[in-house]
């Protein structure tokens, strides 16, 4: 539970005093002792705590993102991982103004959902999929959140942790596809990228045989192994950053 280990983001406490309480011995909430720091200090620590047990105890999860600074929000992964909503997107350009969403994937729970423009791709659809605790995407703060808000008149007001900067951290760099071989994931169909994504919907639209199967089997391994990039960035944090 990497949430109980974290005092960040309390006023007063950065990353020297929280790495100072966890070497003391307050490595989890439970272990905390108000001599290891300033009286100040340790009434808003201690205030946090009484309001933050019951928060997660709850599923609150976005009560603990506003309490994290943003380049740590990625603690709160191990708490909401099992109800987390990876996310990806297909699109015929990047222009959030005159483009398409041709696909929307999410992966929860073990189970993969995608819709499809002109079938089930509508805001209606949409808002029930992104109903999780938290939501996992690559890159998503920059495109896929807003290109969904724009395109289908959203306010996607989920916590959301980006994979782009915890990978960043951790030296994973470029795209998800360079990363993913740097976490053990391989893939199907290595060859395809996102210029491919956009050549598919366009066969799609001609009638091509095949295509929309090809787009949405891409569109759906996106999602599936986000879940691992996830869990291995988390764990090179956790080795880098908590006890």
């Amino acid at each position: 539970m990497r949430l109980k280990r974290s005092y960040i983001g309390i006023e007063g406490v950065g990353p020297t005093t929280e790495r100072t309480l966890w070497e003391q011995g307050a490595r989890t909430w439970d272990e905390f002792d108000p001599s290891l720091v300033g009286s100040t200090t340790a009434d808003r620590i201690e205030s946090f705590i009484e309001r933050a047990r019951p928060r997660l105890r709850a599923g609150d999860s976005t009560f603990f993102e506003r309490a994290l600074p943003s380049d740590e929000r990625w603690r709160l992964y191990e708490d909401f991982r099992e109800e987390a909503c990876f996310l990806d997107i297909e699109t015929t350009g990047l222009l959030q103004s005159s483009d398409d969403v041709t696909c929307v994937s999410f992966h929860r729970d073990g189970e993969t959902t995608t819709l499809v423009r002109g079938d089930d791709l509508s805001r209606e659809n949409l808002r029930a999929q992104l109903e999780a605790p938290l939501l996992v995407t690559f890159n998503g703060a920059r495109f896929d959140v807003p290109f969904l808000e724009e395109s289908f008149d959203l306010s996607i007001d989920r916590p959301h942790l980006d994979l782009l900067y915890p990978c960043r951290r951790v030296g994973l760099t470029g795209g998800l596809k360079a990363i993913e071989p740097a976490v053990g994931v391989e893939r199907d169909r290595s060859d395809l990228s996102g210029r491919d994504a956009v050549r598919l919907w366009r066969e799609h639209e001609r009638g091509v045989d095949g295509s929309l199967e090809t787009l949405v089997s891409y569109n759906r391994e996106d999602t599936v192994n986000l879940r691992t990039v996830a869990d291995r960035t988390v764990e090179r944090l956790d080795a880098d950053v908590l006890p």
